[in-house]
């Protein structure tokens, strides 16, 4: 099979879809690999590397999609890029369609086969593709949001954690997955006092076991209780997935009236559409933005903040799935894998993932 690597072209964007190793492995079980010149030279992945590895390197975006079966990237194409898709062409990378529905209706009419990282499932029922990202992204929330608490980031002025006789502050993750769970592993590491809120009991039974009781409440989730618990919050960590589909909006507009000023939100679920009322994008050049004077931070790509350690962690995970749709050829790994097939999102201009298909036609 010919598998095309592009640069990616999304603000702030360093990451790539495949490593030199990634592109040795898939080489050497008889493909081709054309990577765009330089897609991963920001992160230290030289053209030289990927020759090395067996690729072949390809100056334009257009030469490497009109080359290729199939596209191996890390986020959705922007629409600069759909000038490339066909139906005849298969994409492989985060979508996340339902997060901007018009954008996601003009790149399904362009044909293109498009399997979503973050749809593929596991037997457990977990997300393996959208995992690290997932991870790194709830990391980077407690580093962000510790940086924008700073006064002159707008923010109240405080450092999270608990010195002497002061209070600790508190740190409110709103979602126990795995970017939630990430959150509150740093927050705590960092002695916050931190709230979780989430709607299933078992979940907060089980991160009850992993953390403990001291300095974390655990917080069944329901409008009244999210209210009271980000009115006395330092910083808000939204971290909402629900397959396929926009994110609920399960903080209103209202309730930004009882925040404090200064406080900090970051909205991991950017991404789906985000879980704020008041949340829009933003990128890594300008990241927040005032509402009622609490500060959001609502970047759509986070983990590009990091891309080498999320390059990296990505591909630990894709290259198996590659391998897999380059071996046996697309329709047969779609056909043969369910799990694999819950990732396949569009085709022949059709939606065909019902979550996602839900989230359009609302």
């Amino acid at each position: 099979m010919i598998i095309g690597v592009p640069s990616e072209v999304k603000n702030n964007e360093f990451r790539v879809g495949l490593t030199p190793d990634s592109v040795q492995v898939i080489v050497s079980h008889g493909h081709t690999v054309f990577v765009q010149a330089e897609a991963g030279l920001s992160i230290g992945y030289t053209n030289d590397l990927y020759i090395k590895a067996g690729a072949t390197i390809l100056q334009s975006a257009a030469q490497i999609y009109s080359e290729a079966e199939l596209i191996i990237k890390v986020k959705e194409p922007i629409e600069s890029e759909y000038q490339y898709l066909r139906n005849d062409l298969t994409l492989f990378t985060y979508l996340h369609l339902a997060g901007d529905p018009e954008k996601a209706k003009k790149l399904i009419s362009t044909g293109v086969r498009a399997i979503a990282y973050e749809t593929v499932t596991s037997a457990d029922g977990s997300m393996p593709l959208l995992a690290p990202m997932s991870a790194i992204a709830g990391q980077i929330s407690i580093v962000v949001g510790s940086y924008h608490l700073l006064k002159h980031n707008s923010g109240k002025g405080v450092l999270i954690g608990s010195f002497g006789d002061i209070s600790p502050r508190v740190v409110t993750v709103i979602g126990g997955g795995v970017a939630g769970t990430e959150a509150i592993t740093k927050a705590t590491e960092n002695n916050a006092f931190v709230k979780v809120i989430d709607l299933s009991q078992n979940k907060l039974d089980e991160l009850k076991l992993q953390f403990g009781n001291e300095n974390m409440e655990y917080i069944l989730s329901s409008p009244e209780n999210i209210k009271d618990a980000i009115s006395v919050s330092d910083l808000v960590i939204g971290a909402v997935y629900v397959v396929g589909k926009e994110a609920p909006k399960i903080v209103t507009l209202e309730m930004l009236k009882n925040m404090k000023p200064g406080t900090v939100m970051v909205d991991i679920s950017i991404d789906q559409g985000g879980c704020f009322e008041s949340s829009r994008p933003t990128t890594h050049d300008n990241p927040t933005f005032l509402v009622d004077e609490v500060l959001h931070y609502c970047v759509t790509n986070m983990p590009g903040a990091v891309p080498l350690t999320a390059t990296q962690a990505l591909n630990k995970v894709t290259l198996p799935y590659i391998l897999e749709l380059a071996n046996q050829g697309i329709d047969a790994a779609l056909s043969q894998n369910i799990h694999l097939r819950n990732g396949l999102n569009t085709q022949n201009g059709e939606v065909t993932h019902p979550g996602v298909s839900e989230a359009l036609n609302k």
